[in-house]
């Protein structure tokens, strides 16, 4: 039987078209700028998003690390969600390589960072402080859509405090097919994105920064100093690529599962739902039979992430379907109504 994984939507397995785009691909040396290829990704996503460059990179944490050592400088600070990915999940890479200081900052409740508590954290100018140069927001949040107002607010803020912006857009397409908007409508806020490709689009590999041409340039030194440089890696542009064409508008198709995933496991007994953004269910279930409801549900071939928390994260993503949404229920049933 194959798996069910709600892990993460990382989890997903190049489709059989993606990998004959990746076999087709042209390829150069691509630390020469040769690779036709990845040079079509990188123009592709700065043109869509509204930039002028792009950078392919290997990992969204590498996208996110570029652009804060782009956007600042050693002993500069950046302004950030105490539970953001750049923050709390990307082994404190600013502080560790680019001598770049965190200031954290509690989320609201819908993953927005309230502005007046930003505003606060803004360190005068006085040798005694970091230098706070940079704001950082992450859509979505824990499957949350942050709204186009607050958007346009933390717009207007940063420009006020000549700070400047960068979105961790690590599930950006998922926040534009939730927010029914382009993601060019979210991306003209910011001065720096970053695009990662293989979670819900579902390439096997990498992400793409987009900004000025200037801020390309310093991240593009910054992943040489990083080892984040390749050379023939068309072949996984080209697979970022056909995730562009064809992956997109499905997303919608993830989140209409998870909506059928939250509706159904709502009314089974010691199953409190949480909630359900996006592609993301959130429920919690006893603590102490964490252990025996994930050897349950292995036992069924499906996998979750289980941690000390007794909050789970369930994830919708192309290689689930409705058969697969239809199993974890009945699973879960099976394991809570005895």
């Amino acid at each position: 039987m194959d798996w069910v994984d709600l892990r993460s939507d990382t989890v997903t397995r190049p489709t059989r078209a993606m990998r004959e785009a990746m076999l087709d691909a042209e390829v150069g040396d691509d630390v020469y700028g040769e690779d036709p290829t990845v040079n079509a990704l990188q123009q592709r996503l700065a043109g869509d998003l509204g930039f002028e460059a792009g950078l392919f990179v290997p990992s969204g944490t590498q996208s996110n690390l570029l652009a804060l050592m782009s956007h600042c400088e050693r002993g500069d600070e950046y302004l950030v969600g105490a539970d953001a990915h750049t923050y709390k999940f990307e082994g404190g890479g600013a502080a560790v390589l680019g001598s770049i200081q965190p200031q954290p900052i509690a989320h609201d409740a819908d993953g927005t960072l309230p502005l007046d508590k930003v505003a606060a954290a803004i360190k005068p100018i006085d040798p005694h402080f970091a230098r706070t140069r940079l704001l950082a927001l992450e859509n979505t949040w824990h499957g949350r859509v942050l709204p186009m107002d607050y958007l346009s607010a933390a717009h207007a803020f940063a420009r006020d405090r000549k700070l400047a912006l960068h979105l961790d857009g690590a599930r950006l397409y998922n926040a534009a097919i939730g927010g029914g908007v382009s993601v060019r409508d979210i991306a003209r806020y910011f001065d720096s994105v970053s695009i990662c490709l293989s979670k819900g689009l579902g390439a096997p590999v990498g992400s793409v920064l987009v900004g000025s041409a200037a801020l390309i340039d310093k991240a593009r030194r910054w992943r040489k100093v990083a080892g984040g440089g390749w050379r023939q890696a068309g072949m996984l542009a080209a697979a970022c690529l056909h995730a562009l064409d064809h992956h997109v508008a499905r997303l919608a198709d993830d989140h209409a599962r998870a909506v059928q995933l939250a509706s159904s496991l709502r009314d089974i007994p010691g199953i409190q739902l949480l909630g359900q953004h996006t592609n993301m269910v959130f429920i919690d279930v006893p603590a102490d039979r964490l252990r025996e409801l994930d050897a349950h549900l292995r036992a069924a071939s499906i996998r979750i992430s289980i941690g000390y928390l007794p909050t789970l994260r369930l994830v919708t993503h192309l290689d689930i379907d409705d058969a697969g949404i239809e199993r974890v229920i009945t699973a879960f049933k099976a394991f809570f109504v005895r």
